[in-house]
């Protein structure tokens, strides 16, 4: 058995070593934010941080995931009615179309952001590779450069 936490929430699993962290969020713990895309860890609508940093969960085996650990998905990214800078920054910049890899292409920002706080268009280019079949990656752009103000407002 292994227990780590989902938001700041404890859970156990004691199944099969082999189960995508993927399906053990959406199916036993009811968090539908993280989508299923590909399957295959390539298209990025499955992003969540696992202490921190951001992983296609479709690809983490149950295994991977150790005694402790904390998994943040798209829901455990607000504070309260507090809409994280990155989410602020979607919405200002109206950045999804169809909207269903916005959860991972947040997820995935709010990760660059933390390792480049300012990045250029090519650092966003080389560094989120995210997919979006809706071809949204001008506004996604735009909103990853002003959540990079927002935070940098923030953290004054």
């Amino acid at each position: 058995m292994v227990s780590f936490k989902v938001n700041g929430e404890q859970h156990q699993y004691t199944g099969d070593d082999d189960m995508p962290l993927l399906w053990f969020l959406r199916e036993d713990i009811d968090k539908k934010g993280t989508k299923f895309g590909c399957g295959i860890g390539q298209c990025g609508a499955c992003t969540v941080h696992v202490n921190g940093e951001a992983m296609r969960s479709c690809s983490v085996p149950m295994a991977a995931i150790g005694q402790g650990d904390e998994v943040t998905t798209i829901e455990g990214l607000s504070q309260g009615d507090k809409l994280h800078a990155v989410q602020q920054a979607w919405v200002e910049f109206d950045v999804p179309q169809c909207g269903y890899c916005q959860a991972g292409q947040i997820m995935a920002a709010v990760d660059l952001l933390k390792r480049l706080p300012n990045p250029t268009d090519k650092e966003i280019d080389d560094n989120h590779d995210n997919l979006c079949r809706c071809g949204t990656y001008f506004r996604i752009r735009k909103a990853i450069h002003r959540a990079s103000e927002l935070l940098a407002i923030e953290n004054v």
